[in-house]
């Protein structure tokens, strides 16, 4: 995916920061580009718990009226589906790629953002096509020996929270 020239070359490179630092960074976001061309792509589906949380906030998403969201309960966009979602993206979109992660203990709960695309399934090793322009991965649990397992096992109330914190943020910066 080509990056629009307008992007500065500092600060594309991946950060970690905290739900209350989410709005800063889709603030960034939104001076670079007017809502009408962003496209989230929520990554993930709705048979993991830990793998939920792109549907989860696209549906959120939507009911906040965002319109341009691509992955949501109703209909994931998933392993299985990703190239055929991405295919029904406009020409001339900037697209906001959303996952969940496994991470490092210190990092379950923060976010790994950036202006640099996102590569969807690779806490569970799996080969999916780089996606977005820019990209949020949620740390949902700690990555281990056994991936699948960790997220399905992972916590339902983490999973929400974070949905909540990234929807929360969206909206308050393209609000």
């Amino acid at each position: 995916m080509q990056e629009p020239k307008e992007w500065p070359a500092a600060g594309l490179n991946r950060r970690r920061l905290s739900g209350g630092e989410l709005e800063a960074f889709f603030a960034g976001i939104r001076t670079r580009h007017i809502h009408d061309v962003v496209t989230f792509l929520c990554i993930g589906t709705d048979r993991s718990t830990g793998d939920a949380l792109g549907p989860l906030v696209g549906t959120k998403l939507t009911e906040l009226g965002f319109g341009q969201v691509i992955g949501t309960l109703r209909e994931p966009c998933d392993a299985t589906n990703l190239e055929q979602r991405m295919a029904e993206i406009p020409e001339g979109r900037v697209i906001i790629a959303i996952d969940a992660c496994l991470g490092m203990s210190d990092s379950v709960g923060y976010y790994l953002v950036s202006g640099q695309p996102l590569q969807p399934a690779q806490s569970v090793g799996a080969s999916l096509p780089e996606v977005g322009h820019y990209s949020i991965a949620a740390v949902v649990n700690v990555k281990g020996p056994k991936p699948y397992w960790t997220l399905q096992m992972t916590s339902l109330y983490k999973v929400m929270q974070m949905a909540d914190e990234i929807a929360g943020a969206a909206a308050s910066a393209f609000g």
